[in-house]
């Protein structure tokens, strides 16, 4: 598909917009959707508009800055990132409004209240928890198609994905994509081997929470893992050297052996690395 304008859309395109943030995506067919959302993904697939992580992120950041300050859009996306996987059109809705209620609520838990009333006033946080729990009164059901990392990637996502099926394009992006279906059976495989062995207990219980999230979704849909923003903050020969799916494989495949000592190896050094990115979130 090609660009083209749509008042929808930011015209400009060409700088990259802060935060540095990596998602996890789930594409679904639109067999997936009831009516009249299903018709409504067709229609917006067939307008050869192609949106971009970026386009999202502009999107909602200035949804951000007005006066009084809004700390949840007041009306949902109907916008979404689409694809082609073996002529089969795939959906995946931005959700903006449900994601940010459910950023803030973890906002909540990881900052103090001090740095919390100076971003966003108390009432207007009481306000949105509200209309968060008449919506979730009336969508008990939904849940998000995107997930979000700010300044890392989650080591428990590279499960799901491998090696080649990495894509890099320098400057541009780097990404994984695949199948449900691989995605569902690796991290399956990695549970049991990460339950069987000591002191992993936090990764298992990530991947856990990763896997009922993915069962919520059509067996056919797509798992794209992206490193969106985080392309623009890190240097490009890391990048091009990063091979955290192959270095997460290996780790569980030498303790699917029973070598402990060299899962530990790829894992430290996995954890140091991905430490270093983390910690330029308090960079100034």
């Amino acid at each position: 598909m090609s660009e083209s304008s749509d008042p929808k859309l930011p015209a400009a395109r060409s700088a990259p917009t802060v935060p540095y943030a990596s998602y996890l995506r789930v594409y679904e067919p639109l067999a997936a959707f009831a009516e009249p959302e299903r018709t409504h993904w067709a229609s917006y697939a067939r307008r050869g508009v192609v949106a971009t992580a970026q386009d999202e992120l502009r999107r909602s950041l200035s949804d951000l800055v007005r006066v009084p300050v809004v700390g949840v859009p007041a009306h949902e996306s109907a916008d979404a990132f689409t694809a082609q996987l073996d002529g089969v059109l795939l959906v995946c809705p931005w959700r903006t409004r449900l994601r940010g209620w459910l950023a803030l609520q973890e906002l909540v838990d990881q900052f103090p209240l001090p740095v919390l009333d100076a971003a966003l006033p108390p009432g207007e946080r009481r306000r949105a928890a509200e209309e968060y729990e008449r919506w979730r009164e009336r969508n008990p059901d939904a849940r998000p198609w995107i997930r979000t990392g700010v300044w890392q990637v989650p080591l428990r996502w590279f499960v799901l994905v491998a090696d080649d099926e990495r894509e890099y394009l320098p400057g541009e992006r780097l990404r994984y994509r695949t199948p449900m279906v691989q995605a569902r059976r690796r991290l399956a495989r990695a549970l049991r081997i990460l339950r069987a062995a000591e002191g992993y207990g936090g990764l298992a219980e990530g991947l856990v929470d990763v896997g009922s999230w993915l069962e919520e979704f059509h067996p056919r849909s797509m798992v794209e893992l992206d490193y969106a923003g985080l392309v623009h903050a890190l240097p490009a020969d890391r990048l091009r050297a990063d091979r955290s799916a192959r270095d997460v494989a290996a780790g569980i495949a030498a303790l699917g052996a029973g070598d402990a000592a060299a899962a530990a190896e790829v894992y430290a050094e996995l954890a140091q690395r991905w430490r270093e990115v983390r910690e330029r979130l308090f960079a100034n």
